[in-house]
């Protein structure tokens, strides 16, 4: 499951919401760009995906590498690393609100500005998002995203640049994995597999690492 966390998802808890051929999975491209494919996909479970995206639709795949059929180009691929919470790593913080619909065009700036993964006009509509202020401008932000059965992933973790150094991140990872302990589910997270600097923060909070995967953006010819 956890090596195939789009799937997983798209199948699972955020079922409701997928767009679906076959046995494709995908995100409404306002919410995510994500494709979800079974773990062994079948030359029919490709070709499903290519309807599903439709031409000059790309997506990404965000599993361990596989091959790649004729019928999709390989637009770019890096790689993801995914690591596990530890059960202590729940905390509480009055400074962190909850953010809305209200909050997204700043919240869009934020991510803009950080760049820590996709974020999109929908994403908020994906779990929990929670924000710290000063001066009542947003400057770090985390939420929650894929949701699994048994996991629920923190994503989006930013801080403005002027912020930085400040524990802001480390905080909000603390409370959004209070609210993922909450509903039952073990907090998980993924970061580039050269962003030493988040591989550094995650460690440090005691994360541990679970899979060593890939982001592969695919389009149909």
């Amino acid at each position: 499951m956890l090596t195939n966390p789009v799937y997983a998802a798209l199948t699972g808890p955020h079922s409701t919401i997928a767009e679906v051929r076959g046995n494709a999975r995908r995100y409404p491209t306002a919410i995510a760009p994500f494709l979800g494919l079974p773990g062994n996909p079948t030359d029919q479970d490709w070709a499903d995906a290519a309807v599903l995206l439709g031409p000059g639709t790309s997506a990404a795949l965000m599993r361990p590498d596989l091959p790649i059929p004729d019928a999709f180009k390989l637009d770019r691929q890096f790689d993801l690393v995914q690591f596990v919470a530890p059960p202590t790593l729940a905390a509480v913080d009055d400074e962190a609100v909850v953010l809305g619909l209200d909050d997204v065009p700043e919240m869009l700036a934020l991510v803009a500005l950080t760049d820590p993964g996709p974020f999109r006009s929908r994403t908020i509509e994906l779990g929990t998002y929670l924000g710290i202020r000063r001066d009542g401008e947003l400057i770090a932000m985390a939420g929650t995203r894929f949701a699994l059965p048994t996991h629920t992933e923190i994503s989006a973790v930013c801080t403005h640049p002027l912020y930085q150094g400040q524990g802001l991140a480390s905080r909000l990872i603390r409370v959004v994995a209070a609210h993922i302990t909450s509903t039952g589910r073990t907090p998980f997270l993924h970061t580039g597999g050269t962003n030493t600097t988040a591989i550094r923060l995650y460690k440090s909070l005691g994360f541990t690492l679970s899979n060593e995967m890939m982001v592969t953006i695919v389009e149909p010819v």
